[in-house]
């Protein structure tokens, strides 16, 4: 793992490390080697860990790597519209250079840094010891994903037909879309509809470490309902359900992540 810091400027700005040959930034938490590998959800940051396994923790920090995944933070955005597997790829290299295959981590991902966790695991099996997965989408809810909105698809294909301009269809975009995709500005745009139409029951079926779902039972992005369909499909999983909790897990309830992250450490 590279020594080098790098300050990043405004509301962030703080000493973080270049990870990955410097391809991605972030900060490392406690002794070394990590035993931990913290993979965060979508607009979101590593900070989201710090109450939980970090600085911030009531019990210390444990010895935990925990990157600004490329396109967020501090980290740059890929150089084209990435699926899960080509992140997962990004985070390996962060592995491969902090402990090397002799010693696998735990990988806690939230949202879509679960979505990671899980190809990771896949892939390189080698690095990872078990997961732990909170609010991460790697089912589609009851019912299926919305669709969406009417007079959206009636521009698209207007377009298509070559009936309005792009810009047209920008409006549009931006009117009608979802609040990520709205935001989401460049490549990450693309990445943003890629990881969206993504399946990982093949993905999940096939995983053969340890596995913990700490969910709460107030997750409108990922319900309930979710964690327990993948309780059933996944091999070797144990479901935690946190009263009270949103999306948000490792910010809002961080003791109840902590707490599956040591026993998964302990085991």
């Amino acid at each position: 793992m590279s020594g080098e810091r790098h300050v990043v400027p405004g509301s962030l700005a703080r000493m973080l490390r270049a990870l990955a040959g410097g391809a991605i930034f972030g900060e490392v938490w406690g002794p070394a080697p990590p035993l931990v590998l913290a993979l965060h959800g979508w607009a979101r940051t590593h900070a989201d860990f710090a109450a939980a396994l970090g600085p911030g923790a009531a019990g210390g920090p444990v010895a935990v790597v925990a990157p600004d995944l490329p396109g967020f933070g501090a980290s740059p955005p890929p150089p084209q519209a990435w699926g899960s597997v080509e992140y997962a790829g990004a985070v390996a290299q962060v592995l491969d250079a902090s402990v090397g295959p002799s010693s696998p981590v735990v990988v806690v991902g939230h949202s879509l840094g679960g979505r990671i966790a899980v190809r990771l695991a896949v892939a390189r099996p080698d690095l990872v010891r078990g997961l732990v997965l909170t609010g991460a989408p790697l089912l589609a809810r009851a019912g299926g994903r919305p669709r969406p909105d009417w007079r959206f698809r009636v521009v698209r294909a207007m377009r298509r037909g070559h009936l309005v301009s792009e810009a047209r269809l920008e409006r549009a975009r931006q009117r009608y879309g979802s609040a990520d995709y709205r935001r989401a500005q460049g490549v990450m745009r693309g990445v943003l509809v890629r990881m969206v139409g993504e399946r990982y029951e093949d993905a999940l079926a096939s995983l053969t470490c340890p596995v913990t779902l700490v969910w709460g039972d107030d997750d409108p992005a990922a319900p309930l309902e979710v964690a327990h369909r993948l309780a059933r499909l996944v091999p070797h999983a144990t479901l935690q359900v946190v009263p009270g909790a949103g999306h948000l897990l490792p910010v809002t309830a961080p003791a109840a992540l902590r707490a599956a992250v040591d026993a998964m450490l302990a085991a």
